[in-house]
Order: structure tokens, then C-alpha cells, then sequence
């Protein structure tokens, strides 16, 4: 599961960003200040980070600026309401990889999020391990078992990943058609049942198990 920082001093946009992000399926770490933040950063194993500029304590451009001196090199997005070309020049000077103008749709920072894992992790996360003969292909949608290589559809493999990032946990039927349906597509509950069915002889049909009327979970 990729672990994610947020550092947003306005409470309610923190929840709804936090909220939003965990429905999504990502661990989330927050901070109101950038004394909180660094603390927060340095405590715990964070894959990106999301960083107002103006907030308490120390601007978010100083305190990127200062992680990035002290070898940090976790991937990091600017929120800000700050959208001049000057703004936009010191954020990627400080050490950001993109630069999210409020106000902005969620979707927008989920798209960002998404394009910034593959970019900064494909050479070490893509591939992940189910187990001693099965491993994943993230990027590339191919599932290997005992050393033959299946080919998903796109559907099958977005609903594998949701299922290996909640490792262990419920994934709710609302999560999953969030995740495999776009916002104008009405989700297909005999499509569903037709991907846990594949996954199913793939990984193994005791794998993947059925929480009544709630959704699904790995093991």
C-alpha cells in the first residue's frame, strides 16, 4: 500500500484530501504545520508527499528545500493557491516533481498521484510478489504463475492492484467500482463477478475471498 504525506493547514480541506485519498486506498499521514510535517516525514516510511506553501511555522518551498539538502529524495507535489511563474519556478527550484494550482478537483490529484507512482517507482514497485510463485506486473498488466505469464485485461489488473494495496483489509463493493468504472459508466456487477472468477483460477480460488454485503479481500 503507498503511504502518502499531507501537510495542508486549512482543516477541513486536510479531511476532505485525507478522506478522499483513503477511499482511494493510500495510507495517509497529515500535518497542519511544517514543524509537525518534518517530524511526521522523518518518523514514518512515506512514498510521495503533497505540501501546502502557506503554512505555520516555515513555507512549504523552505521546508522541501530542507529535506531535499538533507538527502531526502521522496516525490513531492506542490498544493498551493500560489500560481505565478515565479511561484510556480521556486516550487520546482525547492525540489518538487509537479505543482497543483488550487483550487483543483480531487480527480486532477488523483490523476497526478497516479502518473507520479509510475514515473517514480517503475523500476521498484512495479513488480510485486503474491507469493513464492506468483508475482504481478503493475505496469504492464501481466500476472506470472510458477513462471507462465498471463496477460489481464485492464479491469482484472486495476482490480488485482486494489486488492494487493488493501492487502488483508475489506475492499467494498463501492471502492472497487469507483476504481474500475469511470464517473459516467454505470458499474457491470456481472463483470465483477466474472474478474474475481479469473483472478480466482489464477491465484487461487481460496485467495481472494467473498465478505457478505460488504465486497472482497485478499489473503
Amino acid at each position: 500500500m503507498f503511504s502518502i504525506f499531507l501537510l495542508e493547514d486549512d482543516k477541513e480541506l486536510n479531511s476532505t484530501i485525507k478522506q478522499f485519498l483513503e477511499y482511494l486506498g493510500y495510507k495517509v499521514f497529515v500535518a497542519f504545520d511544517a514543524w509537525e510535517a518534518k517530524d511526521t516525514i522523518y518518523e514514518n516510511s512515506i512514498d510521495i508527499i503533497l505540501l501546502d506553501v502557506k503554512v505555520p511555522k516555515q513555507n512549504g518551498f523552505d521546508l522541501l528545500r530542507e529535506l531535499r539538502e538533507s538527502g531526502n529524495t521522496i516525490p513531492a507535489i506542490f498544493l498551493t493557491s500560489l500560481n505565478s511563474i515565479d511561484d510556480l519556478s521556486r516550487g520546482f527550484d525547492a525540489g518538487c516533481d509537479d505543482y497543483i494550482k488550487k483550487p483543483f478537483e480531487l480527480k486532477e490529484l488523483e490523476l497526478r498521484l497516479k502518473a507520479l507512482i509510475k514515473k517514480s517507482y517503475k523500476s521498484e514497485k512495479n513488480i510485486v510478489c503474491i507469493n513464492d510463485t506468483i508475482e504481478f506486473d503493475i505496469e504492464n498488466f501481466k500476472l506470472k504463475v510458477d513462471n507462465k505469464e498471463i496477460n489481464l485485461k485492464q479491469k482484472e489488473a486495476n482490480l488485482l492492484s486494489l486488492f494487493l494495496k488493501n492487502r488483508g483489509k475489506i475492499v467494498s463493493y463501492d471502492l472497487i467500482n469507483t476504481t474500475l468504472w469511470d464517473y459516467e459508466q454505470e458499474p457491470n456487477s456481472k463483470s465483477l463477478r466474472t474478474y474475481i472468477y479469473n483472478l480466482r483460477r489464477y491465484l487461487g480460488k481460496d485467495r481472494i475471498k467473498t465478505v457478505k454485503n460488504q465486497g472482497y479481500t485478499l489473503e
